[in-house]
């Protein structure tokens, strides 16, 4: 279920995706060892795409954030879903169409990017385009949705649900779009993660022929990777624990999996799973038994992780059942 890869991936891969919140910073301070994981990746060869489904900040803005914590990056090593919606309403429309906009700075800049023309939402305009926008009013709302009811073409970057704050996890843009669906009934293309456009506008802008995902979130890091059809490293630094881990069903199951990016700079090993189901690597063995996963042995935080998915992930696809993780703890790295 886990790949092998017998040298480190940042030389398997020459290109990583990175997905920014849970992967290189949480709540603004750069997750511990990613910095210099990152710069050790480059040495080794690999190129860096910083990736958000956050259509909200320009690039620049976003690059400017991540060399504040010490980690190299320009404007053009990132790539936000206002970017791939902007190319998805260009490859349909071609240049010069007037799209209505209903976003904030950063969409707005990624359309007149692809030589689109953003346009209030009164104006004429062969398609709409919608992204998290805290400014965004009611009233603008109202009459994009009464747009889109009546056939104008409909776009959203991304279909978050939540997004995090200084005051806590918010409604993200997915909240609008979940509205805009249930009033028009319409479904819209998606640019951003789990959709495909945004990984691909990614790999056309930063270049590479061996791209890696690298995320945090299972539902849309890791789905995203499965629907472009690429390879994928969760890393645990984020969002996903140890029971979203073991519950996750084989469309949402990464490629290899880490404790951190240090991921990038390691050779992964493949647990052996028997008939029975005991994965073993590195010095661990995990079995299930009476519907509780336990874990024997020592070794290295990253091995303990992957023998611990291997064998849960088999016992779900054998039984159809969810391990019991309750009074498992991983050992600290």
């Amino acid at each position: 279920m886990l790949a092998v890869s017998r040298e480190p991936l940042a030389a398997a891969y020459d290109l990583a995706m990175l997905d920014l919140d849970g992967v290189v910073y949480v709540s603004g301070e750069a997750v511990p060892r990613a910095p210099e994981s990152l710069t050790r990746a480059r040495e080794a060869g690999a190129r860096l795409a910083f990736i958000t489904n956050n259509a909200s900040r320009p690039p620049e803005e976003v690059a400017d954030q991540l060399t504040g914590l010490g980690i190299e990056a320009s404007g053009h090593d990132v790539v936000t879903s206002a970017q791939a919606a902007a190319r998805v309403l260009r490859d349909r429309l071609g240049e010069g169409a007037k799209v209505v906009c209903l976003g904030a700075t950063g969409l707005v800049e990624a359309l007149r990017e692809q030589s689109l023309v953003p346009v209030s939402v009164e104006e004429d305009a062969a398609a709409l385009v919608t992204g998290y926008a805290p400014d965004l009013t009611w009233q603008a709302i109202m009459r994009g949705a009464v747009r889109i009811r009546d056939g104008l073409w409909w776009v959203a970057s991304n279909t978050d649900a939540t997004i995090p704050t200084a005051y806590g996890t918010a409604p993200g843009h997915g909240v609008l779009v979940d509205t805009l669906r249930r009033f028009t009934g319409v479904e819209p293309v998606v640019a951003g993660k789990p959709a495909r456009p945004l990984l691909d506008e990614t790999v056309r802008r930063v270049g590479g022929r061996r791209p890696l995902m690298v995320g945090d979130r299972l539902d849309t890091d890791i789905a995203g990777a499965h629907n472009a059809e690429l390879p994928s490293l969760l890393v645990m630094t984020g969002v996903t624990g140890l029971p979203e881990l073991v519950a996750a069903p084989e469309r949402l199951r990464p490629t290899y999996l880490s404790p951190d990016l240090r991921g990038l700079l390691e050779p992964h090993g493949q647990p052996s799973v028997d008939h029975g189901g005991v994965s073993v690597l590195g010095g661990w063995r995990a079995y299930v038994a009476s519907g509780a996963l336990h874990v024997e042995g020592a070794g290295d935080t990253a091995d303990w992780w992957r023998v611990v998915a291997t064998a849960a992930w088999a016992h779900l696809d054998r039984s159809g059942a969810v391990v019991d993780v309750a009074g498992l703890d991983a050992p600290r790295a």
